[in-house]
């Protein structure tokens, strides 16, 4: 089907495709520095440890240097269409100095904005509170030591500059996410305890103030852990309590809650008492497996509800897995253009029609649009808006995604 065909098809339904594909446009999706090098980074002080933290497989390809992430993100931004943004970690660092999670500075990632500069994109940022000798015991903020407590404060502090230096440089907010892999293996008698000790090495490293149009904070939760089984310090919770309280944003990151739970259904709830949110998106096979994203039905419900609830000016929304089982490259630009598929989607249904067929009790009618709008011609108004972004697709992107895993399958 052509795209006019496809916009009159819409428009017999009140739907108009430029206008949809007009506000696609405008969406920024931050994509995760992660994915390209399965969760090393660039530190270069030995003896880390993993932290919980592992990406499954060895597909040839993974990128060694700032530099090769670099140009493998260059490639994957040019198979997606519209302008995006970059999650770099603190571990992703491009320096020859040598510091400490403590001693993190400004300098330290000024390539980085540098490189973003020439983009034309946005940065967001995370303090790493994993992979370290002083995360061992799987506490870092809520550690009972506090030596160990007042290091990774210290390393929070840092981030929070860094991001800022970065919404200045860029004239775009730095989203500074917190996520700490706190918790028990077994079961711990004095919950309560480690709760405080987080709430107030929290308070300490968010003391210092900054300008919202430069850095935003962000507060992410989690259900379990490898090795915290038991007891995860920063659960849904804590964190949804501790955000409203301090107005941060709230992470919800859809690998991060009970297999049956539906993290859509939470934007709605969330936003009567946040004024922002931050979305971390990937697909929990089993828990946080971290799979690459799918146009699945999470994805579409999550899509819809942004669009439906009139969150997507209040949302930001990024990205978070990693797969080491297949091209790098290619995981991050399926998994970005997924969810902006499903941002289309949403856009392009008869949000009106649905929503007065609910006001009016008419669940007949509305059962009736949710399935007969399922055999509308969305991918053509995908394809259009790939063409006018001089994006490929299908097997135009297919045989872009194989060209560059074999030109750097070499790098073993």
């Amino acid at each position: 089907m052509t795209y006019e065909s496809a916009k009159a098809a819409f428009a017999d339904w009140g739907v108009d495709t430029e206008a949809a594909m007009a506000r696609l446009g405008q969406i920024a999706i931050s994509m995760h520095c992660w994915q390209g090098d399965d969760v090393v980074g660039f530190e270069q002080r030995a003896g880390l440890s993993g932290g919980g933290i592992q990406a499954t497989g060895n597909h040839p390809g993974r990128a060694r240097t700032p530099g090769e992430l670099r140009a493998d993100l260059d490639f994957a931004y040019g198979q997606i269409p519209g302008t995006h943004r970059l999650n770099l970690h603190a571990m992703y660092l491009d320096t020859d100095a040598n510091p400490d999670r403590d001693e993190i500075e400004y300098g330290h990632f000024a390539p980085w904005v540098d490189w973003a500069k020439a983009q034309g994109i946005g940065l967001d940022f995370n303090p790493t509170f994993f992979a370290h000798e002083n995360a061992d015991d799987n506490l870092t903020l809520s550690h009972p030591d506090e030596g160990i407590r007042d290091f990774w404060i210290e390393h929070g502090r840092r981030s929070r500059e860094i991001a800022t230096g970065f919404g200045a440089a860029l004239g775009s907010p730095c989203v500074n996410n917190i996520w700490v892999p706190d918790g028990y293996k077994d079961v711990p008698v004095d919950r309560i305890a480690a709760r405080a000790r987080l709430e107030t090495s929290l308070d300490r490293m968010l003391t210092d103030r900054h300008d919202k149009a430069q850095m935003l904070d962000a507060v992410e939760s989690k259900l379990f852990g490898i090795g915290v089984e038991a007891c995860t310090v920063g659960s849904h919770e804590f964190y949804l309590g501790y955000a409203i309280r301090k107005q941060t944003l709230l992470c919800l990151d859809m690998g991060h809650f009970h297999p049956t739970e539906n993290v859509a259904d939470k934007l709605s709830a969330v936003a009567l008492s946040l004024d922002q949110i931050l979305l971390h998106v990937s697909r929990p096979m089993r828990w946080d497996s971290d799979h690459v994203i799918l146009l699945n039905d999470d994805i579409l419900a999550m899509a819809q509800e942004l669009v439906f609830c009139d969150l997507l000016d209040r949302t930001r929304i990024g990205l978070d897995f990693f797969d080491a089982t297949i091209s790098r490259t290619a995981a991050w630009v399926i998994g970005t253009r997924n969810m902006q598929k499903a941002l289309l989607r949403a856009l392009l249904l008869p949000q009106e029609r649905l929503k007065v067929a609910e006001a009016q009790l008419d669940y007949t009618t509305r059962l009736v649009l949710t399935e007969e709008v399922k055999d509308l011609p969305f991918s053509a108004v995908w394809a259009e808006f790939c063409d006018r972004h001089s994006t490929p697709d299908g097997l135009a992107l297919i045989q872009a995604l194989d060209a560059y895993d074999q030109s750097v399958s070499q790098r073993g």
